[in-house]
């Protein structure tokens, strides 16, 4: 048996999203295989109980319960010991920044729905309770309904449901449930013409149940919130309920006069007037039920982005972070816990400050000074990562873009740029588009915040005789604009200032903000700028200073969502140059990646961040790592591919639909079929599921555009003429002259996507960081956005692959990676992620440690390799890694290549000097050459057998594989 992992930073990690399909007892039944595998901790999706049947985890509705949907408490117990059994840690992701709501399963939200602003937690969820519109004060909209309020009342969809076993009263909407405000339940006997007489002789009774109503009535309203109204109002309405309870168990006419109210309240369709008295009801109660399009404009809690589903938790609030990580710190303490991800860490009020308080309390918890936590965090690749953050590093999106954008060869930016403006007609300028994208989702999904930040400036500016003059509509555009033109996901400034970052951002922002604005008045840019870095309550009156905080902070939780929507779910669907480019944490502004520019980062990661993920594939990846290698290789044909861009496209040219807008699919969505198809062929693959996966995932793609369709509006036309355009593409496979020429670039492409994806993985594993591992990624895995990436992974055939490996190593010998290649490339990847990961496993401390240094390479192929060494205490390794291999071969799709690499060598001064090398991964022996200043490695020699090398200067057979 081994022992558990010791708690620190992993080796490397392996992301399982868990959901009701996949549960705690099937995780634990893949334990083995991880371990078999190389990795040291389980990553898994949050463990908390969210909302029913939730494949993702992140809509938490309870934080002190497991998802029952996951197993038992003794599952997990199970799984944590199989875990320390076998020698892993458990990585796990909690999400602080928001809670699922809606349902009937979140106590939290349903007693601010009961109770509004005197709620026991209402200073839980970030509400603004003073609304511009008066008649929403001290109210919560709810932008639930399916259509315009008084149509779905009116045609008897909201009903009045009393609850005897609780004895309360609650609307309900098809799956959602809204308690009434327990001081209106008397209203809802006002229009019954019949008295309880006609029920109840028993005078006793009747007089019960009618001093209950009274006493409801007398219940402290829920704007009274002093402690003492709150403790009152709380008591009383409890105990009333349980006396109803009593009441009705003593009286079925009660009960029977119950029910004839409900039901003569909640109306008749098609008699409008019947409704009248469950709508005076619900106008009483705290919340507003509206149709779900009102939220953009009106809605007045912070979400989680714009999903209505999901609000947003003050977890600057110590009470609000005690509840919230409760059972999570108790779990750290047991020891089952050995590492945090923090989902969001940008929508919080102060990041900074929630690392210290968390770290904090994982110290007490758990006797660690600096417990193991990661952030998700996108960093702009001109950014950089707070340093004063007390975690380990990000989730590792900026890695997956740097390593991908390194595969993308520099030299077709300009012939790929003029193609794609002359195929599709779109603008060359991502900046220009994801400015757009912003401005749009401020406008539309995003208006209530704007409008919130809008009436915050514009209150500020009433404090000051120099800003009075500035008048709202200035001031939201001002904002707007500045917004829109930030630079960055957000800033972080707090009580303590702004540091020279943000400064430098909020000046950026501003001063370009200012050039796009045709405002009369420029000055009030300045005045944004003072109150975003907080110099304007410089010398001010403590409730200003106050409320010029509160907007800069504010303003930093508008800015990341926007950025999300308006880039990463908008500007990233509408611009198609090259899609490997567009992903989570990318810029497709930077087309290529230089070496020098990647090994600057590994260096920054080795002396800053060494516990960073180095992610290529995640659940929030747009295309797996092997679809972007794929598309990169676009990168190296710019001619070729526009060859058969333009056939297809004549070819095609039936197949699309006119409509009076113009055609299904756009030149635009046309050229990312294309790309898609050609990142997800598979030949092996059942037609119809390549087809439907195609379809589901251009529906989502155009509605993400929100040009020719939208998830606010979406447009069956146009959604039909995609769907059809990407069937008849596939179609017919025997007579398609479209899919007969799509093959032949489909093979070469294939081919040399899966050569740059050995090429990332050896970077992930051999790069300063903890290598990450999405799910069933260690095998060739096509996968486009969720939820395609969501679709169950075989582990029954991994790990019959992985065994397969392993007894033709030992069949084999130094003949196995030749046999392999050629016989079975479908399992080339998952040897090499367990080989390199086992090389981790055997000398953790080389990687985790150990030095790392740039090589030099030299000759006429030097553009294609990437070469670094890793040491420590006298041990070391040299990792070559290759690109650009269909250029480098003229498109031979043949192994070995290593005559192509002519005179280029790899200067290894500083290596150990030894007789010869052991190449790991095809068990080559490599000799170095000896100059007067060290040792060289020839690139055809190391890279003789294999697209990769990892030469050891200790025996391989060391390594347990």
């Amino acid at each position: 048996m081994s022992t558990p992992a010791a708690r620190g930073t992993p080796r490397a990690t392996y992301r399982l999203q868990l959901n009701h399909s996949f549960t705690l007892r099937d995780a634990t039944a893949i334990i083995p295989y991880l371990t078999q595998l190389g990795v040291s901790h389980v990553y898994t999706s949050p463990l908390l109980k969210a909302s029913p049947g939730s494949m993702h985890g992140y809509d938490v509705t309870d934080h002190g319960v497991l998802n029952p949907e996951l197993g038992t408490r003794a599952d997990f117990d199970l799984f944590v010991a199989t875990l320390h059994e076998h020698g892993l840690g458990l990585v796990v992701d909690i999400v602080p920044n928001h809670l699922g709501v809606m349902g009937d399963n979140n106590r939290w939200w349903q007693d601010v729905l009961e109770n509004g602003p005197a709620a026991q937690f209402a200073g839980y969820f970030d509400i603004d309770w003073r609304p511009n519109r008066a008649s929403m004060r001290d109210r919560l909209l709810i932008p639930v309904l399916g259509d315009a309020y008084g149509n779905v009342l009116e045609r008897g969809e909201i009903k009045l449901d009393f609850d005897a076993s609780r004895g309360e009263f609650l609307a309900r909407y098809h799956e959602h449930s809204f308690p009434i405000d327990p001081r209106e339940y008397p209203r809802i006997f006002v229009a019954v013409t019949q008295s309880l007489e006609s029920y109840e002789s028993d005078e006793a009774h009747r007089g019960d149940f009618e001093s209950l109503l009274n006493a409801f009535a007398r219940l402290p309203p829920r704007t009274a919130t002093t402690e003492a109204a709150r403790a009152e109002r709380y008591r009383d309405k409890e105990s009333h309920k349980r006396r109803l309870v009593r009441l009705l168990e003593r009286s079925p006419a009660v009960a029977a006069f119950i029910d004839s109210a409900v039901q003569r309240i909640n109306g008749v369709p098609d008699q409008p007037a019947s409704f009248d008295a469950l709508d005076a009801l619900l106008e009483a109660q705290t919340y507003r039920l509206a149709h779900w399009r009102v939220a953009a404009d009106e809605i007045n809690y912070r979400r989680f982005f714009d999903v209505n589903t999901l609000a947003a938790l003050r977890m600057d609030d110590p009470a609000v972070f005690a509840a919230a990580h409760a059972l999570i710190l108790e779990l750290v303490a047991a020891g089952k816990i050995d590492g945090l991800r923090i989902d969001h860490s940008d929508g919080l009020y102060d990041p900074e400050a929630y690392f210290v308080r968390l770290q904090s309390a994982l110290r007490e918890a758990s006797g660690i000074e600096r417990f193991y936590v990661i952030t998700e965090k996108i960093i702009a690749p001109h950014e950089r990562m707070p340093a004063q953050w007390q975690v380990s590093g990000t989730t590792g999106y900026e890695f997956g873009a740097l390593a991908t954008a390194w595969l993308v060869n520099s030299s077709s930016e300009a012939a790929l740029s003029r193609f794609y403006a002359q195929f599709t007609g779109e603008p060359a300028d991502f900046g220009e588009i994801a400015y757009q994208g912003k401005r749009l989702v401020m406008r539309i999904a995003l208006a209530a915040e704007l409008e919130g930040l809008a009436t915050q400036l514009d209150r500020l500016a009433q404090q000051d005789r120099h800003t009075a003059d500035f008048t709202r509509p200035a001031l939201r555009e001002a904002i707007l604009e500045c917004v829109a033109c930030f630079p960055v996901y957000r800033t972080y400034v707090s009580a303590s200032g702004a540091s020279d970052d943000d400064r430098r951002t909020v000046q950026w922002a501003v001063s370009v903000a200012r050039k796009r604005s045709f405002a009369a008045d420029l000055s009030v840019f300045d005045f944004l700028q003072s109150v975003l870095l907080v110099e304007f309550a410089a010398e001010r009156s403590g409730p200003i200073r106050d409320a010029v905080l509160e907007f800069a902070m504010k303003f930093q939780q508008v800015t990341s969502p926007v950025a999300a929507k308006g880039v990463e779910d908008t500007a990233l669907y509408r611009y198609y140059r090259l899609a490997a480019l567009n992903d989570v944490g990318s810029d497709p502004r930077r087309y290529s990646a230089t070496s020098q520019a990647l090994h600057q980062t590994n260096l920054e990661t080795a002396r800053s961040w060494p516990g960073t993920l180095l992610a290529t594939s995640t659940h929030d990846s747009k295309r797996s790592e092997d679809v972007r290698a794929r598309i990169a290789v676009l990168s190296e044909m710019p001619q070729l591919w526009r060859q058969h861009v333009g056939r297809w496209a004549r070819l095609n040219r039936g197949k699309r639909r006119q409509l009076a807008d113009g055609p299904a699919p756009t030149r635009n969505d046309e050229y990312l079929v294309y790309q898609t198809l050609m990142g997800i062929w598979d030949p092996a693959q059942d037609p119809a599921l390549l087809t439907a996966r195609l379809q589901e995932y251009l529906i989502k793609a155009a509605r993400e555009a929100k040009r020719s369709t939208s998830w606010l509006s979406p447009v069956a036309d146009y959604e039909q003429g995609l769907t059809d355009f990407a069937a008849r593409l596939l179609e017919n496979p025997q007579r398609n002259a479209f899919l007969h020429d799509f093959r032949k670039l489909a093979e070469p492409v294939a081919w040399f996507g899966a050569l740059n994806s050995l090429s990332q993985l050896a970077l992930k594993v051999t790069s300063p960081g903890v290598a990450d591992f999405y799910q069933g990624t260690e095998m060739p895995a096509l996968a486009l956005v969720d939820p395609d990436n969501r679709r169950p992974v075989d582990f029954a055939a991994a790990r019959r692959n992985l065994e397969q490996l392993r007894v033709l190593r030992e069949s084999h010998g130094e003949a196995f990676m030749d046999h392999l290649l050629l016989e079975l490339p479908h399992l080339v990847k998952l040897d090499v992620t367990s080989t390199l990961l086992s090389l981790r496993r055997a000398d953790p401390d080389l990687f985790s440690r150990g030095r790392y240094e740039p090589l030099t390479v030299l000759g006429e192929r030097q553009d294609h390799l990437l070469a670094f060494s890793r040491s420590h205490e006298g041990r070391s390794v040299i990792v070559i890694v290759t690109r650009w291999l269909y250029t480098l071969t003229n498109g031979q799709q043949a192994l070995p290549v290593g005559a192509a690499w002519g005179d280029t060598l790899i200067q290894a001064d500083t290596a150990p000097s030894r007789e010869s090398f052991t190449e790991l991964l095809s068990g080559a022996r490599v000799a170095p050459r000896r100059t007067d200043t060290g040792i060289s490695v020839l690139a055809a020699d190391a890279l003789a057998r294999f697209p990769l090398a990892v030469l050891l200067t200790e025996r391989s057979d060391a390594i347990d594989r």
